[in-house]
């Protein structure tokens, strides 16, 4: 049976060095996954304006009858093709406010973190701190 005294903590600026380099990862973590989904963003939207202009310019050539009506289903596709892009960049904005809510949470645990701190040992903050 272990004896009660032999027990002993570990010194709280080792504690808080762990903590920061967790949350480091933690934060850096957010960051890339919040590069992934700006670039997916980007080139969504890049080719959701080809889309919508081949749309437009095929439309316009159907009604001034320089293109053949049996044209519309390329149209019915390009339409649902712009849809389908509506979506996924309304879904991948939410995903983007989503990475900066749980990285300005992170902020919060690690402020939390550094005001119940009694010796104040560490003042670094975890990687991106404030670009929440």
């Amino acid at each position: 049976m272990a004896s009660i005294f032999g027990f002993r903590s570990r010194d709280p600026a080792r504690d808080r060095q762990v903590d920061i380099a967790r949350l480091d990862r933690l934060a850096k973590l957010f960051e890339q996954i919040a590069v992934e989904i700006e670039a997916e963003k980007t080139g969504l939207e890049s080719r959701y304006r080809k889309t919508a202009t081949n749309a437009a310019f095929l439309v316009e050539a159907m009604e001034n009858g320089s293109a053949s009506d049996r044209r519309s289903s390329e149209v019915s596709a390009l339409t649902e093709s712009i849809l389908n892009s509506e979506r996924r960049i309304a879904a991948l904005s939410r995903q983007n406010g989503m990475m900066k809510e749980l990285r300005h949470s992170l902020d919060l645990v690690f402020d939390e973190g550094a005001a119940s701190d009694p010796a104040g040992v560490d003042s670094a903050r975890p990687a991106g701190a404030g670009r929440a």
